[in-house]
């Protein structure tokens, strides 16, 4: 009998166990946002230096990651259907990889300037994986389905404001103004990466939504 109860409590949930390794991962994430809000203020020598930062960041983030699909096959039992799950785990892991990206190519062109709307970018990244951070902690108990429909809308307000942004930008970098064409399409390709970073952020609160309506 009592190995029949030690495997019934083997079989339980984990729920404690995803609940600590999305805190950690989402923690990683608003600490690689705000990193690269300050790598994209400082000047090039710098940014050569905090580099290493961000991948140190970024590879923490992919061993939760793994941790995370680890968790997934050795639970016969999960809190949530298990491909939202990794759903989860691995929009958190592609947002910090475009940051990383952005970032790493920021390096590569030599691109030495701080322009408004590239900082702009990185403080709206911030404010998404800040919201991240709450509506994942709320995630696990839907008597809070109230606080993340609120960060599921200022999600989704910020992914508008990015929209806007990367229109502006881009549409700016092509008017004629004697750019050089090949510093268009360096430009061209950071805010690309950006604008995908905030749409993998969106489609992260899709996978809450989906979440929440299941388990209502």
């Amino acid at each position: 009998m009592a190995k029949v109860d030690a495997l019934i409590r083997w079989l339980m949930p984990k729920e404690e166990r995803f609940h600590e390794l999305f805190d950690r991962d989402t923690e990683n994430l608003l600490r690689s946002a705000r990193l690269f809000s300050e790598f994209v203020r400082a000047d090039l020598p710098t940014r050569r230096l905090r580099m290493s930062e961000l991948r140190e960041l970024e590879h923490d983030g992919d061993t939760i990651t793994r941790h995370i699909f680890d968790a997934l096959n050795s639970s016969f039992i999960t809190p949530f259907d298990r491909e939202d799950i990794r759903s989860l785990a691995t929009d958190l892991d592609d947002v910090l990889d475009y940051i990383e990206g952005v970032a790493q190519q920021l390096i590569n062109f030599e691109l030495a300037e701080s322009p408004q709307e590239l900082r702009e970018f990185a403080e709206i990244l911030v404010e998404m994986a800040a919201e991240i951070e709450r509506i994942t902690e709320h995630v696990w108990n839907m008597a809070r389905q109230r606080e993340i429909q609120q960060a599921v809308v200022r999600i989704s307000d910020l992914e508008n404001r990015a929209d806007v942004l990367y229109n502006k930008v881009i549409a700016d970098l092509f008017r004629p103004n004697g750019r050089d064409p090949l510093q268009i399409m360096k430009w061209k390709e950071i805010y690309e990466g950006l604008e995908n970073a905030c749409d993998q952020c969106r489609d992260y609160t899709h996978i809450v939504g989906n979440i929440v309506v299941k388990n209502a």
